[in-house]
């Protein structure tokens, strides 16, 4: 979330959420692509077309105004929207990872410890659309208007009560939760292969001076050994 009294750089928060994302074995796989490895002789992916795909009007004002906030322009990095990240939470939640493809969903559902992880019965598209819904209720009732019209103290406010489990959302989602499935799939747009939506431009990579799909990376770990190493980042759609 962006907060302008923080004077720590955008670069240093992203190679942390990076960091993060990636100790939690999820950033390879990056949403809509986590399924199985393709084997080496197939063809690659090819690149996201443009436009939604899954998210209705309603949710592509909230996921426009989500990533917008949590990643405004500024003099050297674009806004959200322009890294494509709204178009990479619509193609996540619309394919396999999103509708739940290796989720054991047949019950019963109970309520687990902290440390248990994810145990909702909803696939995670459903966790997004029943906590948009929830959340747009809360904002109506205490704002009378939607997310996205809200100003950006607002907006902050709004996003750290669903964080801290603060907000208490009238269908029953689980705020905290929902607000860590939003989180998680920043981080995966912003550092994703660009093939998935997000990451537009490789733009999120070159921020942390990440190589992307570089075979030679291990040499050039040894190569450039306390030497400054800023290579183009490739993708799996340049490989192809």
């Amino acid at each position: 979330m962006s907060d302008t009294s923080d004077q720590q750089p955008r670069r240093d928060f992203l190679l942390r959420s990076l960091a993060v994302g990636a100790g939690a074995a999820r950033l390879p796989l990056a949403g809509a692509a986590a399924t199985a490895a393709a084997p080496a002789t197939a063809a690659a992916p090819a690149p996201a077309p443009a436009g939604y795909l899954w998210l209705r009007p309603d949710e592509q004002a909230f996921v426009e105004a989500l990533v917008n906030h949590m990643c405004p322009a500024d003099p050297l990095t674009p806004n959200g929207m322009d890294l494509g990240l709204n178009l990479f939470y619509d193609r996540a939640l619309g394919g396999n990872w999103g509708q739940g493809d290796r989720l054991y969903l047949q019950g019963p559902f109970k309520k687990g410890s902290a440390n248990q992880g994810y145990q909702l019965g909803m696939t995670p598209a459903q966790l997004f659309r029943a906590g948009t819904e929830g959340l747009a209720a809360y904002c109506a009732a205490t704002y009378q208007k939607p997310f996205d019209r809200l100003p950006a103290e607002a907006r902050e406010a709004v996003l750290k009560g669903l964080q801290g489990g603060k907000i208490e959302l009238a269908n029953g989602v689980p705020a905290a939760t929902y607000f860590a499935q939003l989180l998680q799939m920043f981080y995966e747009a912003m550092f994703a292969d660009p093939i998935y939506g997000g990451n537009r431009d490789k733009q999120g990579w070159k921020m942390v001076g990440y190589p992307g799909v570089n075979t030679a990376n291990k040499v050039n770990i040894v190569k450039f050994s306390n030497k400054p190493y800023r290579p183009e980042p490739a993708g799996i759609a340049d490989l192809s």
